[in-house]
């Protein structure tokens, strides 16, 4: 794999969490209890290898240096609100998504469903809106490369 695969790597990961997390959720209405743990926590996982890739990416291969939105018009406030919206709420799904895993496993059921009503529709959104970021960017309105400029 390349450097610059990692993006892709990174949206495929998210929407494999996004999946993780409706099957789970699915498997709890259905009341399969079993199958709902194991889903959530390999969304869970699947979101801790997606973090180091995108830190590994942004901060080893990109030098810490953000990648440019090349969008023009409507598009580019749209953009960035999205991205903020996004980035403010994946700061927050970490900690709540542990924690409700921490209370789901140690049979904290109340304080569990009480926190992860809150966690699924956040973390689902990171998850979804993760690729939709990743489209806009790398597919839609790529950067031009330094070396074509």
């Amino acid at each position: 794999m390349r450097p610059e695969d990692l993006p892709a790597l990174n949206a495929f990961l998210n929407g494999t969490s996004a999946v993780l997390l409706t099957s789970g959720y699915v498997a709890v209405r259905r009341r399969w209890l079993t199958a709902h743990a194991v889903f959530m926590l390999a969304a869970l996982g699947v979101s801790v290898v997606f973090l180091g890739c995108y830190l590994y990416y942004h901060f080893v291969v990109r030098g810490g240096r953000p990648t440019a939105f090349t969008g023009r018009g409507w598009v580019r406030p749209a953009y960035f609100a999205l991205l903020l919206s996004h980035t403010v709420l994946a700061a927050l799904v970490p900690p709540l998504a542990l924690l409700s895993a921490y209370w789901g496993l140690r049979g904290r059921l109340a304080s569990h469903v009480r926190l992860a009503r809150w966690t699924l529709p956040l973390w689902l959104y990171v998850s979804v809106t993760g690729v939709v970021v990743y489209w806009l960017l790398y597919q839609v309105y790529p950067a031009i490369p330094a070396e074509v400029q």
